[in-house]
């Protein structure tokens, strides 16, 4: 007898669904989807991300960051102040420094899940290329 196909592994991307149950239904007050829209696009930028995922392994200073991200100070003092703004961040100051850090771990999630997914895209195989159409 044959096995009955799996549904919650999508045979088309090979990537499977964890869930058992639908997702609830997104909130219906606009006032939340704009707040979760507004976060989303503060973590939108690839130095935003990065300064996440540091974040997520410790505490930094912008001196840190600028090490670690290879960028220049103006610009990551930039990319702070709007995710400080996003309400990402928050910092702290340390005598002459301010230490930034992660205001919860939901939002490093967000960040580490997308960057998962975007590794998972890029290593597999027989992901279709939509941009490379050939008449």
């Amino acid at each position: 007898m044959a096995t009955p196909p799996d549904p919650l592994m999508n045979s088309d991307d090979g990537h499977s669904s964890e869930r058992t149950a639908p997702a609830p239904a997104p909130p219906a007050d606009p006032a939340v989807l704009s707040e979760a829209g507004s976060l989303l696009r503060a973590l939108a930028a690839p130095v935003r991300i990065a300064i996440v995922l540091q974040l997520r392994v410790a505490e930094r200073c912008v001196h840190d960051l600028v090490d670690a991200l290879g960028v220049t100070q103006p610009l990551i003092s930039q990319h702070l102040r709007v995710l400080k703004a996003a309400g990402v961040v928050h910092g702290s100051r340390n005598g002459r420094e301010v230490v930034y850090r992660l205001v919860d771990d939901h939002l490093a999630h967000i960040v580490v899940d997308a960057v998962a997914h975007a590794e998972e895209d890029s290593r597999d195989p027989g992901a279709v290329d939509d941009t490379a159409h050939t008449p």
